[in-house]
């Protein structure tokens, strides 16, 4: 493949890949750092013979000296795969400080205490010292994860002991509901000491058919294209959907690729992560390098002051964690990461929600209203597939509106729950929720993991 045509960039904010790769690293195993007053830690975890993975715990302020109910822990999970958590989560989205290292008003930790990873072993600070490490699988990433948060929870690198609601944002909604059934397997073999308080799939890339089914109904209803490139798109749409159903998936990933070729072409460069605009014109934080279409070209995160994330931590962040081995590069092997999972890349993940909701976890969607890539519509779409119990009594229930805070004029998204599943409909909100709706989005958290009033 054409290194050039970075065909395999992906679904999010996801692979904004640095470049260098790892040689001759000497294996660090088991290390980690942190702060002096104990609110930040970190550190790596040899979770298979040298394969590394990073993360990074941050302990809220926020907690109640005296709280009424278990204080929650996020785990956050980045999609791509190859887009880093400890990076573009961490600093992008909903971390204690934004891409210039000034305090974000609208931190999740406000509602929780944060871990981060930068998952699958390959992505972000985590590294491999032989390419052949690189994981194939969602279900191979989960038992990675699984293996460190075995080390975090029981005890032997830091102790953490509150629920954990894992939390994931496109590819990472994969990674989440496989990690979900690991983590449960190991916790019921007495493995993992770690209460799961539930999995929140942000704008996931649960079932591919339906989102590429998705792009061009939807496109066509807002104007974006027209009917000559309606029939183009679901023409690839349903040769994609045949190839999955065949189980050629890595064919259908060469299809996916196309259909983005096919989508850019007819709607002038519309914005996979907000289709009210153009690629090159998001007044959000991502800004392109070039005009290149999505799926082409590496997103690189740049503040409105024109800091850039790759600077960032590659320098200061860099030298402030002291632990990261001098040949790694943050980002220099997510490229390696997202073609050796090429072959997971277009498989659905629908029965695992199904297992899920059958074993009584707490299951939340949420999802922005202007995102194409993982549009609501194809959302709503693999929901109406899942075979689990209460889905009939789900789909018969009223909306609830959610506004901001005690503002009751204007409507920032619905909501609605049943047993054990919940769905929340963010308005005015693309691909990457927690930045263009963060006032809704934080309430939506502190629901969601049962955050104790202060």
């Amino acid at each position: 493949m054409n290194i050039v045509s970075m065909k395999y960039l992906c679904v999010l904010v996801l692979c904004a890949c640095a470049s260098g790769f790892v040689s001759s690293v000497t294996s660090i195993r088991n290390s980690s750092g942190g702060t002096a007053d104990g609110s930040e830690t970190w550190g790596y975890i040899e979770v298979r013979p040298r394969a590394h993975m990073f993360w990074w715990l941050y302990k809220s302020p926020n907690k109640p000296k005296h709280p009424t109910k278990p204080w929650p822990t996020i785990l956050w999970l980045q999609g791509g795969p190859g887009g880093s958590g400890v990076g573009f989560g961490n600093f992008g989205e909903l971390g204690p400080l934004d891409v210039d290292l000034k305090p974000r008003n609208s931190t999740w930790l406000q509602k929780a205490d944060l871990l981060f990873v930068d998952c699958p072993v390959g992505t972000g600070y985590s590294y491999v010292e032989d390419d052949s490490l690189f994981v194939k699988t969602d279900v191979e990433a989960a038992i990675d994860v699984t293996t460190l948060l075995k080390a975090i929870y029981n005890g032997n690198v830091t102790t953490v002991t509150s629920p954990l609601y894992i939390f994931a944002e496109s590819y990472g909604g994969k990674f989440a509901v496989t990690l979900a059934l690991a983590a449960l397997q190991a916790i019921e073999k007495g493995e993992l000491k770690l209460q799961l308080g539930g999995v929140a799939l942000g704008d996931s890339w649960i079932s591919p058919e339906d989102y590429v089914l998705s792009w061009g109904p939807l496109l066509k209803d807002v104007s974006r294209i027209d009917d000559v490139g309606l029939n183009k798109s679901n023409s690839l749409a349903l040769k994609i959907q045949q190839q999955i159903a065949d189980g050629q998936y890595v064919n259908a990933t060469d299809s996916w690729n196309d259909l983005e070729e096919v989508i850019s072409d007819s709607s002038n460069n519309v914005d996979f992560y907000n289709f009210m605009l153009d690629v090159d014109n998001d007044p959000g934080f991502l800004s392109k390098k070039s005009s290149r279409r999505f799926g082409k070209k590496p997103y690189a995160m740049v503040s409105k002051d024109g800091n850039d994330l790759d600077s960032l931590m590659n320098g200061p962040i860099r030298q402030k964690l002291k632990i990261i081995p001098i040949n790694v590069q943050w980002g220099g092997q997510s490229y390696g990461v997202f073609t050796t999972m090429e072959g997971d890349f277009m498989r659905p993940r629908i029965a695992e929600v199904d297992e899920l909701l059958s074993k009584g976890v707490n299951v939340t969607i949420y999802n922005g209203q202007i995102d194409l890539i993982c549009a609501t519509k194809g959302t709503e779409a693999w929901i109406n597939k899942l075979k689990w119990d209460g889905l009939s009594a789900y789909l018969n229930l009223a909306r609830t509106p959610l506004y901001c805070s005690k503002d009751k004029s204007t409507t920032k998204g619905f909501f609605k729950s049943y047993e054990n599943f919940a769905f929340y409909w963010i308005l005015g909100a693309g691909h990457l929720v927690p930045v263009d709706q963060p006032c809704v989005s934080l309430e939506m958290v502190g629901s969601v993991a049962n955050t104790p009033s202060m």
